[in-house]
C-alpha cells in the first residue's frame, strides 16, 4: 500500500501524536508498504534525515504561549503531496488543523481516509480558555465524520466520540517498546544521584503544561522520604519549579536515556485527566514500575487498580498523596504491582499494534471497493 500519514506533529517533537506517527511509518516500511509523512515545519528539520520515509513539511507558526507546539498554515502542499504519492489511503493522525486539509484533499481525490483520534481537544479548550468545548467537538465531528473509519485508543475515547455523534469508531490501542523499556535498566548510581538519602523516587514524565496538572504532586513531594522527579519541558516549567521546590527537574529525555530513568523510579505518577491513552503509563509498566493515575480516560484501560497500580479521583491532590504514601510504605506491594504491570504489557508491541492498524486499512479499502462495485 501507498499510505500518506498527515500528522499534526512529528519528531523532533516529543508527544503522543508524533511518537505514534513515527512508529506507524516505521512499521509500514518494515511490512513492505510505502508511507509518506506530511507534518508542520519545525525550526530544526535535521531529524527528518533519520525518518523511515520521506517527510513533506508544511509552513507553520508556533502556538502563542506554547512555542513547542506548531500549527500548520494553509498550503497547497498537502493535496499536491497526496496526489504525487499516488496514495491508496490517507492516515490522519490527531486531525484538527493540518488533518482537516488532509481530509479535504483525500475526499477531493476519492481516496479513503482513516482518522486516528488522539487528543482530548475539548478538555484542552476547557483548561486553556474555559470555553470552546462545543466548537472543538464540532470541528472533530466534521473531520472524523468525513473519514471512512475513526480509530480511538481507549474505551473511554470510543464512548466520548460516540456520545458526540461520531460514527464508524473502532478501538485501536498503542504499542510499547518492551525491549527498550524494561526493569533490568534500574540503575543504582542514578538512584544515588537523584535520592542521595535513599528517598522513594516518584516520577512524572511528559509535557509540562497546564492540562497535565503536575502541580498535584506537591503534596506527595512533602511526604517524608519521598523525592519527586519530573522529566519533560513546556510552558509550565517555571511555575512547577516553584510549586515543587524539593523536586528534581531533569528536562526533556528520550530514547535509552528515558528508559534508564523510568526503570530507576519506585513509583510512576501521571496527573493529567485528559489522556485519550497515556503512553507514559505503558512505558512505566513495561519498566516494571507501579503506576498511580487518574481514574479517567486512557488510564482506565491500562491500570488494573489494586493489581498493576492505583487509580485515584482526577484532580484530587489528597488522594494522590495518600496513594503515594500507601506505596511508599509497602515495598512488597510495589514489587508485585511492577511485576504485574510488566506482564500486562508484554504482548502490546508496536509490531502487534501495527499489524492491527494495517488490518483496519485493508478493511477500509475492501469496504470502498464493495461500495464502488
Amino acid at each position: 500500500m501507498r499510505v500518506v500519514i498527515v500528522t499534526e506533529s512529528f519528531p523532533p517533537d516529543v508527544n503522543g501524536v508524533a511518537h505514534c506517527a513515527l512508529q506507524t511509518a516505521r512499521h509500514l516500511v518494515r511490512r513492505g508498504h510505502t508511507p509518506l509523512v506530511i507534518a508542520p515545519a519545525v525550526a530544526d528539520q535535521a531529524a527528518d534525515a533519520e525518518a523511515p520515509c520521506a517527510v513533506v513539511r508544511v509552513p507553520s507558526l508556533p502556538l502563542p504561549g506554547y512555542p513547542q507546539v506548531r500549527v500548520a498554515l494553509p498550503s497547497r502542499r498537502v493535496a499536491a503531496a497526496i496526489a504525487a504519492h499516488r496514495a491508496d489511503l490517507v492516515h490522519l493522525a490527531g486531525p484538527f488543523v493540518l488533518g482537516v486539509r488532509g481530509m479535504t484533499a483525500a475526499a477531493r481525490l476519492g481516496i479513503p481516509a482513516v482518522a486516528v483520534y488522539q487528543t482530548d481537544l475539548a478538555g484542552y479548550a476547557r483548561t486553556y480558555v474555559g470555553t470552546g468545548e462545543g466548537a472543538a467537538w464540532r470541528r472533530l465531528r466534521a473531520v472524523h465524520g468525513a473519514a471512512d473509519r475513526t480509530l480511538a485508543p481507549s474505551a473511554a475515547a470510543v464512548r466520548d466520540l460516540e456520545a458526540h455523534g461520531i460514527g464508524r469508531v473502532r478501538l485501536w490501542g498503542r504499542g510499547v517498546d518492551t525491549a527498550r523499556f524494561r526493569p533490568g535498566l534500574r540503575d543504582a548510581a542514578l538512584r544515588r544521584e537523584l535520592a542521595p538519602d535513599g528517598e522513594l523516587l516518584v516520577g512524572y514524565v511528559g509535557r509540562l503544561a497546564p492540562e497535565k496538572r503536575v502541580d498535584l504532586l506537591s503534596g506527595a513531594g512533602e511526604l517524608p522520604g519521598v523525592r519527586v522527579v519530573v522529566v519533560g519541558d513546556g510552558p509550565s516549567g517555571p511555575a512547577l519549579r516553584t510549586a515543587l521546590p524539593g523536586a528534581r527537574f531533569l528536562g526533556r529525555r528520550t530514547g535509552a536515556d528515558l528508559a534508564w530513568i523510568f526503570a530507576s523510579l519506585d513509583v510512576f505518577a501521571h496527573t493529567g485527566p485528559f489522556e485519550t491513552f497515556c503512553q507514559t503509563v505503558q512505558e512505566a509498566m513495561a519498566s516494571g514500575v507501579p503506576v498511580i493515575a487518574p481514574a479517567a480516560g486512557g488510564p482506565l484501560d491500562l491500570v488494573d487498580h489494586g493489581r498493576t497500580g492505583l487509580l485515584v479521583p482526577p484532580g484530587d491532590p489528597e488522594a494522590l498523596r495518600e496513594a503515594v504514601g500507601t506505596l511508599a510504605a509497602a515495598p512488597e506491594l510495589r514489587a508485585a504491582y511492577g511485576r504485574a504491570g510488566r506482564a500486562a504489557v508484554e504482548g502490546r508491541t508496536w509490531e502487534v499494534l501495527g499489524d492491527e492498524l494495517i488490518g483496519h486499512y485493508l478493511e477500509v479499502l475492501r469496504e470502498r471497493t464493495a461500495v464502488a462495485a
